[in-house]
């Protein structure tokens, strides 16, 4: 794609690599075929190269987002499929993200749109504040109806609709911690706790310790980690997003200085996505920039670590596990067979389900802010999963289960629940 920014809009470092990823787009169109906006709306815009274009003329002429490109880049999931399809290698993942970040602070949002993305951004990353929200939507719930016929609290009442109606309590497991290795110590990592996960599914995290200190990995919890930034990077607030990302990276380097770490592992694949790009979003910071892409270098999803554990095998458990492949696991870190490995080593028989490359919907605060896409997406994936016929769902990601739970009734666990079932660890409680 041929550019046409001045030198003086070069000398920005955001913008001379956003003109570097615009370059590479030839304009082939492989990515409409599996962007999942662009396959339910078949509108242009809706689709890959489409934002493209839109991002292309904002940056260019150097003016602020106009409502057309904000609505269409708000459609954007980030699922990063048309990633996986380029042939071309256009960093879309970057580009859409600086995208985000000029339209936060170029364009001013109508006031409902400020004031639901503002109690977002305060709320979900932190986890007390959550809990205490989440609470408070038991009460309010009954009253659901009515906030949807009011525009100002409508994008509330998803949020209702979406809270699980009972919440567990609060573990352990969450608190900054060393769980020591059972037996001879054969390695040591730092476990990033999150800040949905522990409040929704703190049974995650339990199994994810049980597992690794059963194999010998002393696991760390280490005091100040946190939300991971990703919620409000993909809202544009980069701000927010850094300052989560410097207080993780001083967290887990100051538990390096006790004792070296051979990964940091993460549990939840939108996280480890945000976590692996930290050297990237901290590369001009040159008190963070060498510190951010060590951290980057040793982040790892459960699974990858565990693969390099060599775990036995084990007898079959006559349970058919459909593996649904979260977008930032499969298209972000390109991790797609190494999962599904680890389950059938384990015992379980694992299907893949039709249209896998397809988003679920979720995709952080997709769901909240863009409802009816959302909607239609998750029946399209629940179908799909429910055709292989599972006795069970397997993912990698806390908003993919929340996502795909809300619509069928095929118990959906993380792939770490079913793996520390597998090696001694308890009966998930929801098989």
């Amino acid at each position: 794609m041929q550019t046409n920014f001045s030198l003086e809009q070069l000398a920005d470092p955001h913008v001379a690599e956003s003109e570097k990823i615009l370059r590479k787009c030839v304009h082939c169109g492989f990515c409409t075929a599996t962007c999942p906006t662009y396959v339910l709306l078949g509108d242009e815009l809706d689709s890959p190269r489409g934002r493209i274009y839109l991002i292309k003329d904002m940056l260019e002429n150097g003016r602020p987002a106009d409502s057309e490109t904000v609505t269409h880049i708000d459609r954007c999931l980030s699922c990063l499929s048309c990633m996986t399809t380029c042939p071309s290698g256009v960093d879309y993942m970057h580009l859409v993200d600086h995208a985000r970040i000029h339209i936060e602070k170029t364009y001013r949002r109508p006031f409902k749109d400020r004031f639901a993305r503002a109690v977002i951004a305060a709320t979900l990353p932190y986890p007390k504040r959550f809990r205490l929200a989440l609470r408070a939507a038991g009460i309010v719930r009954p009253v659901s109806g009515l906030l949807k016929r009011i525009p100002l609290l409508r994008t509330f009442a998803v949020m209702l609709d979406l809270a699980p109606a009972t919440l567990p309590p609060a573990s352990a497991a969450a608190r900054p911690k060393i769980h020591a290795a059972k037996g001879a110590r054969r390695g040591r990592v730092a476990l990033l706790t999150g800040c949905a996960q522990p409040v929704l599914r703190p049974e995650i995290n339990e199994a994810t310790v049980r597992l690794l200190t059963g194999q010998g990995i002393e696991v760390v919890v280490a005091e100040g980690e946190g939300c991971c930034g990703a919620l409000v990077h993909h809202m544009g607030r980069e701000d927010q997003a850094l300052k989560a990302a410097r207080r993780n990276v001083d967290a887990w380097l100051k538990a390096t200085e006790e004792s070296s770490l051979d990964a940091i592992v993460v549990t939840a694949s939108g996280c480890g996505t945000m976590i692996k790009d930290y050297g990237h979003v901290l590369r001009l910071d040159p008190g963070y920039a060498e510190k951010a892409a060590k951290v980057s270098a040793m982040a790892k999803d459960i699974t990858e670590y565990l693969a390099e554990l060599d775990l036995p095998e084990q007898e079959a458990r006559g349970l058919t596990v459909a593996y649904h492949s979260a977008c930032s696991m499969q298209h972000a870190q390109k991790i797609t067979t190494v999962p599904k490995q680890l389950l059938k080593r384990a015992g379980f028989t694992v299907r893949d389900p039709a249209e896998g490359h397809l988003c679920c919907g979720s995709a952080g605060t997709y769901n909240i802010l863009q409802p009816e896409i959302s909607a239609k997406l998750k029946a399209r994936k629940v179908r799909n999963i429910e055709a292989t016929r599972p006795n069970a769902i397997a993912t990698g990601n806390i908003g993919c289960i929340m996502q795909i739970a809300s619509g069928t009734k095929v118990p959906i666990l993380h792939t770490v629940e079913l793996l520390d079932w597998a090696y001694g660890g308890p009966k998930p409680a929801e098989l």
